[in-house]
């Protein structure tokens, strides 16, 4: 699977697009919708782990996530992007897409990935959802940000639910990455290498993996269970 982060073709089109019209929507079934949440989270792993200095994007919306003739996702416009410098307070004006920007930068003003990690987990939402976490009634939006969400009251309902055993574990942990990295308090939040390992691990499991996540929350390495 790739996720090409410097250029684009004029013929990809825009994650939000498929959002909008039911028959685009229905086009991107959930194994592609799950392709699309691991191809972002191996691009932001990538900037924010391989890259020296990190680099934050600091726009990371449905608007700049662009999906290919083969449904790959690729991550453009570094417009608003911004190196991360380890001696400085990495203070910035408020930049990104409203509904995606970490709410800790309202207050503190200081760009840092777990930024990203908060705006990766609002579109991951919406990869389930197929519109903004903004479109949630209020009673099941409190239940995202309380951590008791199911996976059946965020499914898109324009597709048909999933069938295998297989697809609903992989929805599921999609879910759960997603709620952990819209955590209020940023240092509770996994990194991109953490989602995106934690992605991995459960493609090639076939199923979730509560012992990966387990081991990631409490910091452990688990790049030898992807060996």
């Amino acid at each position: 699977m790739k996720s090409t982060l410097f250029w684009f073709a004029s013929t990809w089109r825009a994650w939000r697009t498929f959002l909008r019209r039911e028959k685009d929507a229905k086009e991107l079934d959930w194994s592609k919708r799950v392709n699309v949440a691991k191809g972002v989270a191996h691009a932001l792993s990538y900037l924010h782990h391989k890259c020296v200095p990190p680099i934050i994007h600091q726009d990371i919306s449905s608007k700049n996530v662009l999906l290919n003739s083969e449904m790959e996702a690729h991550v453009p416009d570094f417009g608003t992007a911004r190196f991360l410098k380890p001696d400085s307070s990495n203070w910035t004006a408020v930049a990104g897409t409203f509904g995606y920007i970490a709410l800790e930068l309202s207050y503190t003003m200081a760009v840092t990935e777990k930024c990203n990690v908060y705006s990766f987990g609002v579109m991951t939402l919406e990869i389930l959802m197929g519109s903004h976490r903004g479109e949630l009634s209020s009673n099941l939006y409190s239940s995202v940000d309380n951590e008791r969400v199911q996976l059946a009251d965020v499914l898109d309902p324009r597709l048909p639910p999933p069938t295998s055993q297989k697809l609903r574990d992989e929805l599921d942990s999609i879910l759960n990455l997603a709620v952990w990295c819209l955590r209020a308090d940023p240092h509770s939040r996994p990194t991109m290498y953490d989602a995106s390992q934690v992605l991995e691990m459960n493609a090639r499991a076939g199923r979730e993996s509560p012992e990966l996540v387990k081991s990631v929350r409490e910091g452990v390495d688990v790049l030898p269970m992807l060996s």
